[in-house]
């Protein structure tokens, strides 16, 4: 049996889960609840940003057993809205990015643009960019496309795909959009509105 790359086991974080998640190498969870349920909070939790009850793997590796900061640089956490802390993008990277600039439609001249004068789509895109340059093993995907129109939203779902290929990397992807986790997700986890995964089979 194929040892899942990712696992979250009975993890909870407030009234959410426990849930159980097993993700593996080259595959995306979709997961989806209504507003407010918690699954931001959730994200963060498997993430090790938030407090939390269960337990995190990757590899069979416990984030317990990890540096923080090697387990949220290994297991990225995209927030919907993601926090810039100096003026321009180009003050975020440590690594060539043209590649992942290129495949969404962003030209290398943004990097040395005022994040303020950056549109909601381009920060929003800049930000993955950003996340994936670190090449990160598991992608915690907060709603990445929710600014963006149907052009980039392809173009957004095109990069993510050919990076979990590429790097054998794995994903969980929020959505509100059931028709997006449809054409991106391997499988589904469906929450309900108390933060609790639905009795019926979802995959």
């Amino acid at each position: 049996m194929t040892t899942a790359r990712f696992q979250a086991i009975g993890v909870a974080t407030g009234t959410i889960g426990p849930v159980d998640i097993a993700v593996h190498a080259g595959h995306c969870l979709g997961l989806s609840a209504p507003s407010g349920a918690g699954k931001t909070r959730l994200l963060r939790a498997m993430a090790d940003l938030d407090v939390h009850e269960g337990d995190c793997r990757l590899d069979s590796v416990s984030a317990a057993d990890m540096p923080a900061p090697e387990w949220r640089l290994r297991v990225a956490f995209l927030a919907a809205e993601s926090a810039w802390w100096a003026d321009t993008p180009r003050e975020h990277f440590e690594h060539d990015c043209e590649k992942l600039l290129d495949a969404l439609d962003l030209t290398p001249a943004l990097l040395d643009m005022p994040i303020e004068r950056l549109s909601s789509g381009q920060r929003q895109r800049m930000a993955l960019v950003r996340t994936l340059a670190h090449t990160p093993e598991v992608l915690l995907l907060d709603e990445p496309t929710a600014n963006l129109d149907a052009v980039n939203i392809e173009r957004v779902e095109r990069l993510i795909a050919a990076y979990l290929t590429t790097h054998r990397a794995c994903c969980i992807w929020v959505s509100h959009d059931r028709a997006q986790l449809e054409r991106v997700a391997s499988s589904l986890l469906i929450l309900d509105a108390h933060g609790q995964p639905c009795d019926a089979p979802c995959s």
